[in-house]
């Protein structure tokens, strides 16, 4: 059991907690708050979401022992909220709800929504509440509902507010936000990611969802390998479903990279920033992108080190930061991804070993194909579960 003290609903709870504990089970079960509905328990439907310190989340797969002195409102906790209220009003008005299942996450979602649109249409609404499912209303009522609150508001003079008032992005809620991005965290001498001057917020303000280190060793000398990572067009190049469509010589870029993840085939197009350190033989590379078509975002950090290994080597150190958001974020959370991003570093040193010796990269990996990566590790996996089972090889 955990101590755990979180403030529900303007109220604070302290509890002896089991680490496993999802939160919603925490609220329904001991707060008797069963306003928040359990679906599908996978964090798809949408029927348990709740806000974590202000930011709608699944608290069927959030542990309550991750949310210490967090503040969590539900939909009980909105009565007395105005845009609750009138959210609550549309619905009516409008028809949105049948068997009552989904509302209590719709209207949370909803209301996140209604703080942050400055208009939405009819797509933009359907995209934005994609995360809540409903098995009876058809989806018609929701949307309008939720389209007249936005409108009545902004009609009334009151302002949307700019990501819901979130100062910084990471895991809702978590004590551990800050010790998970603290390799990331720029520093305050002349290593930085960002440039003294240069306006802060768009590369700073967020914290990976995971992190994990790799490395690699090319047979090549120190003063080669670094060369070819001082030439930004080059190292793209290596990189799996990556090109740049700006200035490679500009220490901002601009790109994309095309990932495909069974039927869904997302392009990311976004800029990044890089920052090289010739004295230490390392740098940072950190960036973001948006696919327009699955609206799915993504963040991204990568600090690299390039070590010696003796005169005709040179070992290359990896740390990589990323959060993921949209549909493909459910992919983010796989315990497969440190394994699929092992066969990532490793088509990405194999280019890199092919550039230094001369030659072109495997133009075969025109996108990143994390569907078939994952299907390898399983298969993998299954392998040598059966050696293990069998004492043998299987056919």
């Amino acid at each position: 059991m955990t101590a755990t003290s979180l403030t529900i609903n303007s109220r604070v709870v302290a509890a002896d907690v089991e680490p496993r504990t999802h939160l919603a089970d925490f609220i329904r079960e001991t707060q008797t708050l069963t306003g928040t509905h359990l679906g599908c328990e996978h964090g798809v439907c949408g029927a348990c979401t709740v806000l974590l310190d202000g930011i709608p989340v699944r608290s069927c797969i959030t542990y309550a022992v991750a949310c210490s002195g967090a503040n969590i409102t539900t939909i009980e906790g909105l009565d007395d909220d105005e845009i609750g209220k009138e959210l609550r009003a549309a619905f009516t008005r409008e028809h949105a709800l049948q068997c009552g299942y989904c509302t209590p996450g719709m209207l949370i979602s909803a209301r996140d929504l209604v703080l942050r649109a400055e208009g939405a249409s009819e797509r933009e609404i359907r995209v934005a509440m994609s995360g809540n499912l409903c098995r009876c209303t058809g989806y018609i009522g929701i949307v309008r509902a939720i389209q007249s609150v936005i409108a009545s508001r902004r009609a009334r003079g009151i302002a949307p507010l700019p990501s819901a008032g979130r100062a910084e992005l990471g895991p809702a809620g978590s004590g551990h936000a800050q010790a998970v991005a603290s390799t990331f965290a720029p520093s305050r001498t002349g290593s930085s990611v960002v440039a003294q001057g240069e306006p802060e917020g768009t590369f700073r303000d967020w914290r990976p969802q995971a992190s994990l280190q790799q490395s690699f060793v090319v047979t090549h000398p120190l003063y080669k390998v670094w060369d070819l990572f001082a030439d930004t067009a080059t190292v793209a190049s290596c990189l799996p479903g990556a090109t740049l469509t700006g200035d490679a010589s500009a220490r901002n870029i601009s790109g994309k990279m095309r990932v495909k993840v069974g039927p869904i085939v997302a392009e990311f197009h976004g800029s990044g920033r890089i920052n090289s350190e010739p004295a230490t033989y390392s740098g940072n590379i950190e960036g973001s992108g948006r696919d327009r078509l699955s609206t799915s975002t993504t963040h991204g950090a990568i600090r690299y080190h390039l070590v010696p290994q003796g005169e005709r080597a040179t070992k290359v150190e990896l740390t990589v930061g990323y959060r993921l958001g949209g549909p493909l974020a459910q992919f983010g959370r796989s315990d497969l991804v440190n394994d699929v991003a092992s066969r990532i570093v490793a088509a990405f040193a194999q280019n890199v070993e092919a550039r230094l010796s001369g030659k072109p990269p495997d133009t075969r990996a025109a996108e990143l194909d994390a569907g078939t990566m994952f299907l390898g590790v399983l298969a993998a996996r299954i392998r040598a579960s059966l050696r293990g089972l069998l004492g043998r090889s299987p056919q």
